[in-house]
């Protein structure tokens, strides 16, 4: 990974900088190997350089060098190994476990899968041709081969490791937009029912305060129960635990019918064949026939509605069928044009497998048809 601050680099550098503890044996032979002060003098600077170059490449790995560069640094480095190999002794050859692990940790795995082999060779080969160097190999080879793999393995690790911190990342999200868009669909359901009919209900209680108090005075107190419950229902639907039935929308969808002067023409409670519905299923049938009944009583100028819950029989098995019909202008359930209503209901409804279709019922009126799979046929 890339250091990203100063503690990171000092980290990175020591954690680097515990395995140059092998390169102990090259330098215990600048000392005590019996070289010429010349020797010595270019082993030191050649070993310098080596290191050097060696923390620079394992330092930048993860700032996406070109592999091209990456490819001429690991040359260099096997031509350093190679050369301080063959000119100051087989304690040099360690150099080569540096080569293939650096090989490992910068260079893609289809590509290190061969360079790191390839270093190794190179190890053996120079080996061969240092004197006692073949007493080495074998301390070596190993170190090397298993080494430079390793590299490849973590290389893979950190970049898998990262994929999933950033899909988790996605994920918390898509889970984030996802409760946005409920909430944003369980509000505007919600209110948009009930600021509806507290709407209504004002107005007929203003006017009838002139002349009839008593009656005025129920409808406020039915204002006040309507503002009650829609601020449960809010809280509720905020804490992710409401679900609406249809036995309550039915009776809510009467009283607002009612309050609206529109005749309403609702099974008198859910019929037989809906009431064992899955809850997800009810609940978008639900959802449905609020904002059905809802957009006719503020959009249609309708004088009757009627609602229709069955489950029927098809080829492609049971299927439960929601319809609200009104005789209005024909722009009672639809309301505005792919409007946000209709949108979140057909989200709803494809959530549990169904279809919403909506449009004029003959030459007067609007339909809005809502329906959901049960089952597999028979």
């Amino acid at each position: 990974m890339a250091p990203e601050n100063t503690r990171h680099k000092v980290v990175k550098g020591l954690w680097i900088g515990v395995w140059l503890f092998y390169l102990s044996a090259p330098v215990t032979d600048l000392v005590s190997g019996g070289h010429s002060t010349g020797a010595r003098v270019i082993g030191a600077l050649g070993l310098v350089a080596f290191v050097g170059w060696y923390l620079a490449l394992v330092f930048r790995t993860a700032r996406q060098m070109a592999v091209r560069r990456v490819l001429f640094s690991l040359t260099v480095l096997a031509a350093q190994a190679t050369v301080l190999s063959l000119a100051l002794g087989r304690e040099w050859l360690v150099l080569f476990v540096y080569v293939a692990i650096s090989s490992g940790a910068a260079l893609p795995g289809e590509i290190s899968r061969w360079t790191v082999p390839g270093a190794t060779a190179l190890l053996a080969v120079t080996a061969y041709a240092v004197p006692g160097g073949t007493a080495y190999l074998a301390g070596l080879l190993i170190p090397a081969l298993m080494g430079g793999f390793a590299m490849v393995g973590i290389r893979a690790m950190i970049r898998t490791t990262v994929e999933l911190r950033q899909a988790r990342a996605t994920v918390a999200q898509l889970a984030a937009n996802e409760e946005r868009l409920r909430m944003a669909r369980d509000l505007h359901d919600l209110l948009g029912h009930s600021l509806s009919l507290i709407t209504l209900k004002s107005e007929l209680a203003g006017r009838m305060l002139p002349e009839h108090p008593d009656r005025a005075a129920q409808q406020v107190a039915d204002i006040e129960r309507v503002s009650r419950q829609a601020l449960v229902d809010v809280r509720e639907a905020v804490s992710g635990y409401r679900r609406p039935t249809l036995p309550g929308e039915l009776a809510g969808a009467r009283t607002a019918l009612t309050a609206a002067g529109i005749v309403a023409d609702l099974p008198t409670e859910a019929a037989d064949a809906v009431e064992d519905l899955p809850e997800e299923i009810e609940s978008a049938l639900a959802w449905s026939l609020r904002e059905a009944v809802t957009n006719v009583v503020r959009h249609s100028g309708a004088r009757r509605c009627t609602v229709v819950l069955d489950v029927s029989q098809t080829l492609a098995g049971p299927v439960a069928e929601l319809s609200v019909t009104d005789d209005g202008a024909g722009g009672g359930a639809g309301g505005a044009p792919a409007g946000n209503g209709l949108t979140g209901l057909t989200e709803r409804l494809e959530a549990v497998g169904g279809t919403l279709s909506a449009g004029p019922a003959g030459k007067t009126g609007f339909r809005l048809r809502a329906r959901v799979p049960l089952g597999s046929p028979s």
